[in-house]
């Protein structure tokens, strides 16, 4: 790493991700900059240098790019349901913003995607394996790796999230190892759709250093990143062990639960040394401890789902509305 650090631009900083990334950042040389449009967010109170903004203003969003030596582009709607609501509006963010940011910088990029671009494949599955989304969430993120195939760029393809990130940025409490361990606690009981098939998952912490340690590496390209591939049923009786006594009950699959498939992460432990140091059984006595401390208060507020909140401002499901709606509620909750 250069000793007098880089300027690093995080884009989509104040989320999941981003709080995790930010902390491991603020202990580096690294100069930071985050630029959010804190779409679930009421505040950004953490002390690194922040910038409200929407990615798809680009005049606002363009003087920062030309600030970066590196871009951490974390900005997008994330999740099948969530994409679903308003896909051109997801297509502006995820996909368009990428291709025009692409086209406008010419330093360091990390970019994150999802294993979500094989859809369900058998088999254990490399970066060269084909990919065959099944949403319009894994379509825009494909299309924007695409833009970025000529960069000097590095795309991390993820698992499933999960964990505590840090203690500011939104837990989220619609990522399938967060959910069922709150879902246990709060009622003793989850409900598993299907659940033989295969998901990829990983902390949250994990992500994040991933990112952290390739800021200035020359390694591109296309890299999994996961922990563990489970089978969901089994992710469930994993959770019992955690909160003793709770009913499985397994229901049919839906559209979004078909999607199966097991990802192998040999080429960034061969290539980067990644190893990831954060298990499940980790992610779920983190989940566990913020519910039986009370620490979340209602544990059914829609803040903690990105569908679940997207869903309260249909037909417009835009960031600018959905940003305001939230400075409003915040701004009557404190009269």
């Amino acid at each position: 790493m250069d000793k007098h650090g880089k300027n690093v631009l995080v884009v989509g900083g104040a989320g999941y991700v981003g709080g995790a990334l930010t902390d491991l950042l603020m202990e580096t040389k690294h100069r930071v900059r985050v630029y959010d449009a804190l779409l679930y967010e009421e505040a950004y109170r953490k002390n690194v240098e922040f910038v409200l903004g929407d990615v798809r203003d680009r005049h606002r969003l363009e003087k920062h790019l030309d600030w970066a030596d590196v871009v951490v582009w974390l900005a997008a709607l994330v999740g099948d349901a969530a994409c679903a609501l308003n896909p051109d509006v997801s297509a502006a963010v995820n996909r368009d913003t990428v291709r025009w940011m692409a086209r406008r910088f010419d330093g360091r990029i990390v970019f994150l995607s999802t294993c979500s671009v094989y859809g369900a494949q058998d088999g254990l599955l490399v970066e060269s394996s084909p990919t065959a989304p099944l949403s319009v969430y894994a379509e825009t993120k494909l299309e924007a790796e695409g833009y970025l195939a000529d960069k000097n760029a590095i795309i991390f393809r993820l698992g499933t999230l999960f964990g505590v990130g840090d203690l500011f940025a939104r837990i989220r409490l619609d990522l399938v190892v967060n959910v069922l361990t709150v879902r246990a606690c709060q009622h003793g009981r989850v409900t598993v759709y299907g659940g033989d098939q295969f998901r990829p998952l990983l902390h949250v912490r994990d992500a994040a250093r991933a990112i952290a340690e390739n800021l200035t590496t020359a390694h591109c390209g296309v890299f999994n990143l996961s922990q563990e591939n489970v089978r969901i049923v089994d992710l469930a009786e994993q959770v019992g062990q955690y909160v003793p006594g709770i009913l499985i009950e397994r229901v049919g699959t839906t559209f979004e639960d078909a999607r199966n498939y097991r990802v192998s992460i040999e080429k960034a432990a061969t290539e980067m040394g990644f190893t990831p140091r954060y298990s499940i059984a980790e992610g779920i006595e983190e989940i566990k401890a913020l519910v039986d401390s009370g620490r979340l208060k209602d544990l059914d507020n829609p803040r903690y789902s990105n569908v679940g909140f997207l869903k309260r401002y249909q037909p417009h499901v835009d960031l600018r509305y959905a940003s305001e709606k939230v400075a409003e509620e915040a701004a009557l909750r404190a009269a």
